[in-house]
């Protein structure tokens, strides 16, 4: 059995999981439903559950200000969220399950069973407290991004990162002045995160940090080439997307 708490301020929407619980997921055991953040902290250290089911929108604290409240952190989350865009970029780039309102079943019983299988890791807490450090930036650009490894987090600053470059179902970061890193993130990952903070992807494998850019040869692509003489192709397809960013430099 998996213990677990829900926290959420909406009556009908803790009734709801409740109830796809018990019906699709019996073997999760849901102690205690808690309709605040305070309540929900408190029901934590009490019960100090597997699994929580945390709301992100709530009054007073969101779901992400409560888990800074408890650090560190011990237990499985899955976030439940109406749409917010940067929120779910977050979430998903540091690999946590989340559920959007109104609750679909078989999301639940597919998150559910993530959660079992990430029973037998020990990265759970470093996911975690990667969402709330890159979620820190929502209302500008990210400086240091949280990656979460297994062995801890990697906190990266944007600024040294030259470009992206996918591998296979990775992603390798080249970086000023630093061997490069190796990501289990897909380039997909980066894009949704570190588009607003000055990047493009040019090409199916590679997104480049504009503010690197060293000089821009034309072509029918033409490429770039970036700090450290690295020399990049830029995509026909992405070419005019490029050239609009370029012009606002």
């Amino acid at each position: 059995m998996i213990s677990a708490i829900l926290i959420d301020d909406e009556h009908f929407g803790r009734q709801a999981l409740a109830q796809a619980l018990e019906k699709y997921c019996p073997q999760v055991e849901l102690l205690q439903q808690c309709a605040s953040p305070v309540e929900g902290m408190d029901a934590i250290r009490t019960h100090q559950p597997e699994l929580v089911f945390l709301d992100v929108q709530m009054p007073g604290m969101s779901g992400f200000d409560l888990l800074k409240q408890l650090q560190p952190i011990d237990f499985e989350v899955i976030f439940i969220t109406a749409y917010d865009r940067y929120a779910i970029k977050a979430i998903k780039f540091s690999a946590v399950d989340y559920l959007l309102k109104p609750l679909d079943v078989d999301d639940l019983i597919q998150a559910v069973k993530r959660v079992e299988e990430k029973q037998e890791k020990s990265d759970s807490a470093h996911r975690l407290e990667s969402v709330v450090h890159n979620l820190n930036f929502k209302s500008g650009t990210i400086e240091k991004l949280a990656v979460p490894t297994l062995e801890g987090i990697d906190f990266i600053e944007v600024s040294k990162i030259i470009y992206c470059e996918a591998d296979r179902g990775y992603t390798k970061l080249h970086l000023q002045g630093q061997p490069s890193k190796l990501i289990s993130r897909t380039l997909k990952d980066f894009e949704n995160l570190l588009t607003e903070s000055g990047f493009c992807r040019v090409h199916h494998r590679f997104l480049i940090n504009m503010k690197h850019i060293q000089r821009y040869i034309k072509g029918e692509g033409g490429y770039v080439v970036l700090t450290g003489d690295h020399h990049v192709d830029i995509s026909r397809r992405k070419k005019e997307e490029f050239l609009g960013l370029l012009d606002k430099l």
